[in-house]
């Protein structure tokens, strides 16, 4: 049978590659019972991410918000952009 899979808090991440400083990523692993590739992915995670690093599923990264939120506003000023288009012929079929 497979294992259940586990999920490991931030904390936990930055603890486990603490401790791997310190006494080396597979000590460490061994340890703490964890997979030696977790580790060094949490590592890689942690050196490129920085403090983003280790969001949790569904949480975005500043820029990734930022890009939803101007998106969504994109998407409502082209359709206020067509309603007024629209009201704009409306009218100047109207005025003859």
């Amino acid at each position: 049978m497979r294992k259940a899979r586990r999920a490991f808090t931030r904390e936990f991440k930055v603890e486990a590659i603490r401790l791997a400083e310190q006494r080396g990523t597979r000590a460490a692993a061994d340890s703490l019972g964890i997979y030696i590739s977790s580790l060094y992915q949490w590592k890689r995670q942690l050196s490129t991410d920085g403090a983003e690093a280790f969001r949790g599923n569904g949480n975005r990264t500043g820029l990734e918000e930022e890009n939803r939120e101007l998106r969504l506003e994109v998407r409502r000023l082209r359709e206020e952009t067509e309603i007024l288009k629209k009201a704009a012929a409306y009218f100047a079929k109207h005025q003859r």
